[in-house]
């Protein structure tokens, strides 16, 4: 087991990672200091896998452990789920010296995270992410938020959380297409932090697996401990999300959270080689490796709608998008000047080719 450490100015926290460590889940997070009642927020797919044996080490450690199971899907990750979880938690109990734990992927973390930083104006709360994406992207940083129906995570909140656990022998249960989400946000830490994480995905794919999750969390962390409110540099982390976040959005979420960013990187390319920002052979290196991993590179539909659904992004700035243009292999720019026409034309490149056939990992 390894143990990472999150330091921002207001706590600091630790993110356990290691193979087999959900046993130990009891003793780490008596080290982190809860409350004795927690909690236990999934979903029915993760409690079949992983909920009893997590429970159980609770349990041996001393918690009284209160399991509270939500829907699966993007479509449940709405302010009604929370608001069924906040009556959920009155009913197991929960003060404002109890916790939350939060098994499964990112719609759990991120709702379950939500509930928590609004209950009782905040409670502790203990990501374990159960997917690749989640473990390397959503659960480490403090970003939790709900849908709106015009928008991904446009109802949100920072609360950091008090602990990551991180066991990745789970990873082994992950259908072939959630692997490749997580993939996609682990090139995209490449891309904009980590020449060498770059290198060693073209050179050895994904393998072994626990370093390649380590040095991706290694890129998250630096980011987020420079600017844990997104008020400046942390920006950078949303590379490949303003365009990714719309084509998720037009096509009703037939294509996952991976899949965009991995498109929406791309489309980010096609505009920063277009404004003269870009070295000539980023675009051919990440269309190799995204290829490589079964990632799309466009997607089918409307170029129109998915520019008008960008206006939705949370991310502009008095009006105007704000693009993470790849500059180099390990460096991005931010940048809101990016002229319509341009935004218009990468849309035109990643809207040409049928993405339907899923290719595996």
């Amino acid at each position: 087991m390894e143990t990472l450490e999150v330091r921002l100015p207001d706590c600091t926290y630790n993110i356990w990672l290691g193979e087999g460590i959900l046993s130990l889940a009891g003793d780490l997070l008596l080290k982190a200091g809860l409350g004795r009642t927690l909690a236990l927020v999934t979903n029915p797919a993760v409690a079949a896998l992983y909920a009893a044996p997590l429970e159980a080490s609770l349990q041996a450690a001393g918690f009284a452990v209160r399991r509270v199971t939500i829907a699966d899907g993007e479509q449940y990750k709405t302010l009604a789920t929370v608001d069924d979880l906040y009556s959920r938690f009155l009913a197991a109990g929960l003060e404002r010296g109890s916790a939350v734990v939060a098994l499964g992927g990112g719609v759990v973390g991120d709702t379950a995270g939500f509930a928590a930083a609004t209950y009782m104006r905040g409670i502790p709360f203990v990501q374990v992410p159960t997917t690749l994406l989640a473990q390397v992207d959503s659960s480490v940083g403090g970003k939790v938020a709900v849908d709106h129906a015009r928008a991904k995570n446009l109802v949100g909140a920072f609360h950091q959380p008090r602990a990551v656990i991180i066991d990745t022998a789970v990873l082994r249960t992950l259908l072939p297409q959630h692997l490749r989400c997580g993939l996609a946000e682990i090139v995209k830490h490449g891309v904009l932090g980590s020449p060498a994480l770059f290198e060693h995905l073209e050179r050895h794919g994904a393998e072994p697996m626990d370093r390649v999750v380590r040095e991706a969390l290694a890129v998250k962390i630096r980011v987020v401990q420079q600017d844990p409110e997104e008020r400046g540099v942390r920006a950078i982390l949303n590379l490949g999300h303003t365009t990714g976040h719309a084509v998720e959005a037009v096509t009703s979420y037939r294509v996952p959270h991976g899949d965009g960013v991995a498109i929406g990187m791309v489309a980010a390319t096609h505009m920063a080689l277009a404004l003269g920002l870009c070295a000539p052979d980023v675009l051919p290196r990440l269309l190799a490796l995204l290829g490589r991993f079964g990632l799309p590179t466009s997607v089918e539909a409307d170029p129109n709608a998915i520019y008008e659904a960008m206006f939705a992004d949370k991310k502009k700035k008095e009006g105007r998008l704000r693009f993470i243009l790849p500059q180099a292999i390990g460096s991005v720019i931010i940048s809101d000047q990016v002229p319509e026409e341009v935004v218009r034309l990468a849309l035109a490149r990643i809207t040409t080719q049928d993405i339907s056939k899923e290719v595996p990992i």
